[in-house]
Parts: structure tokens; C-alpha cells; sequence
């Protein structure tokens, strides 16, 4: 099938989410709003709230569908982004550039990492030179002041101690070196977290994807997570099983393993009070969409 839609102005798209029954002030604010935020990306937004005429076969919104309605979403899908990147920053920092690296390096050296012995057994020996060839790429083409003083003052190196390379590698990257570290390291990780590896690795791998999608400033709120993570075992864990059950394809899951995890990185952090200030400001958001169980805030996670 070819693509025949033509491109449209921004006069042209107001007029069109009108004539399908959106309600709205007039063309020209309409306009304006569609000027600040393309139409295919606000569409993602007005979706749920479309329907198919019976008559005519094409879309239409449902009745009483305001354009207010559908910018609040985009608002506040923006501001639980920002919330989101706030409490990965942290998980970033604190597990994988500071304590991964001070694990590491006291066990291996600051170059260990060079040496694939230092790694599990099972890395790929493929997969561990990608790593380190990515890495070579990033600091050749980097800018940093530090990596210029280091290679004046250390010609010798081949290679930056850790603790400087990290700060040049990507959050996948990080993710890479640490599901790849040697089994009893990432016991000794994950403990400090009170999780089993498999978990925390599942973790920071769901968290890969969210950063990403929040950099790409993507939909967060209502979307369905393809990269799953693991749900604690109930035995150790019984907090991630009653009285909440938790839907891992969805926000609230992500939401709560974040908030599950600032409790050991940073205690006395106002995040979820931040959150919690969101969703009672954008109470006219249907939390369900999110994956919030009715009882959500019977979970002790979120006490």
C-alpha cells in the first residue's frame, strides 16, 4: 500500500481534530499548541480517547473530548518523565559508576577490566571485545579535559583507570560490564541492595530501556514495558506479592522498584512525596492505565 497523506499546516491540522469532533477554544490556539508539539507525537495522547464513526468508518473523538483533556496527559507524561530520570540518575550513579567501580577496582586494580579473566567465564569473548572496542571509540572522540590531562601526564597507559572510564560509558555499557562481572561480585553487588543478582540485573536492563525512552522524550505513562523486570521471589520478598499484585508490563512496577531502591541509595530523598504531589495535581489521570492497583498504597514499599 503506498502512503498518500499529504503534509499538513498547522491551521490545516487544528481544522482537521475539530471537524472530528474535538473540542477546542478556536483554530488559531489549536494552532498554536500544535506549533509547540507536532501532531503525530500529541496523537499518542488523544488515542484512548478516539473512536470509529459507525457511518463514516473514520476517527473520530469520543463525545465531550476536550483538547484541555488531552494536554493535560502530554503535561503530565512530561513532568513523571523528568520524575523518572531524577530517581534513574541516582540508581545510575550510586550502583554503577561509584559502587560497582569501588567493588572492582579493589579486587582487580584500576585496569582490571582489561583483562577478560576478570569477567565471568560465560562473557562471550565477541561481546567483551565490542565492549572495550565501543569504549575505545568513546574516549578517542571525547572531549573531556580529564582524559587529556591523563594521556599527557601517563603517555605509557593504554587504557584509563576505571573510575575515569566509566564516566565516559554509556548506561548500556555500564549495564554490560556489570551483569558480566564474575557471580560472586554480583552477589556482593546485589546483597548491599538486598536482591539476588538475576533481579538487580533485570532491573538496571528495564531501566536501560526507560532512560532511553525518557532522553527520547517518548510516551512513559501508559506504556507497556517490553523489557520486563523480574519480580523479587515471594519468600525473600513478600512486599512484591501482598496485599498489591503487580503487573510488570506497566509503570507502577517501574515506579516501585525505583522507589524500592532509593531506600537503600538515598533515604532521606523526597522523591516519592514529589510523585505522590504529581498524581494528586493530575488527579484526572487514570492511574489504572499506569498499572496502580486500587490498593496500591497498601504496598509497604510505598509506606
Amino acid at each position: 500500500m503506498k502512503y498518500t497523506k499529504p503534509p499538513l499546516n498547522f491551521q490545516q491540522q487544528a481544522q482537521r481534530l475539530i471537524v472530528r469532533g474535538l473540542i477546542a477554544p478556536d483554530i488559531k490556539t489549536l494552532s498554536e499548541y500544535l506549533r509547540q508539539v507536532n501532531y503525530y507525537r500529541l496523537s499518542a495522547y488523544w488515542y484512548p480517547f478516539t473512536q470509529i464513526d459507525r457511518i463514516t468508518g473514520g476517527e473520530r473523538f469520543a463525545p465531550n473530548t476536550t483538547f484541555e483533556m488531552i494536554w493535560r496527559r502530554y503535561t503530565f507524561d512530561r513532568e513523571l518523565r523528568l520524575l523518572v530520570m531524577d530517581a534513574i540518575e541516582r540508581v545510575e550513579i550510586t550502583i554503577l559508576r561509584t559502587r560497582t567501580v569501588e567493588q572492582f577496582t579493589l579486587l582487580h586494580g584500576a585496569f582490571g577490566y582489561c583483562d577478560p579473566a576478570n569477567f565471568n567465564p560465560d562473557f562471550d569473548p565477541v561481546d567483551y571485545r565490542r565492549m572495550m572496542s565501543e569504549l575505545d571509540d568513546s574516549i578517542r572522540r571525547s572531549k573531556e579535559e580529564f582524559i587529556g590531562q591523563f594521556r599527557r601526564k601517563y603517555a605509557e597507559e593504554a587504557h584509563l583507570p576505571l573510575w575515569m572510564a566509566v564516566e565516559i560509558m554509556t548506561f548500556g555499557q555500564l549495564n554490560t560490564f556489570c551483569q558480566n562481572m564474575q557471580r560472586a561480585e554480583q552477589q556482593q553487588l546485589s546483597m548491599q541492595f538486598g536482591l539476588y543478582p538475576p533481579v538487580l540485573n533485570s532491573w538496571l536492563h528495564t531501566l536501560n530501556y526507560v532512560r532511553n525512552a525518557c532522553a527520547h522524550h517518548a510516551r512513559l505513562w501508559n506504556r507497556e514495558i517490553p523489557i520486563r523486570p523480574l519480580i523479587p521471589h515471594e519468600r525473600r520478598h513478600p512486599e512484591w506479592h501482598k496485599p498489591v499484585t503487580f503487573d510488570n508490563r506497566r509503570m507502577f512496577t517501574v515506579l516501585t522498584l525505583l522507589r524500592y531502591l532509593l531506600r537503600y541509595i538515598d533515604p532521606q530523598s523526597d522523591w516519592q512525596s514529589r510523585l505522590e504531589a504529581l498524581l494528586v495535581l493530575y488527579s484526572d489521570i487514570p492511574l489504572r492505565q499506569m498499572g496502580f492497583p486500587e490498593n496500591w498504597r497498601a504496598c509497604t514499599i510505598w509506606e
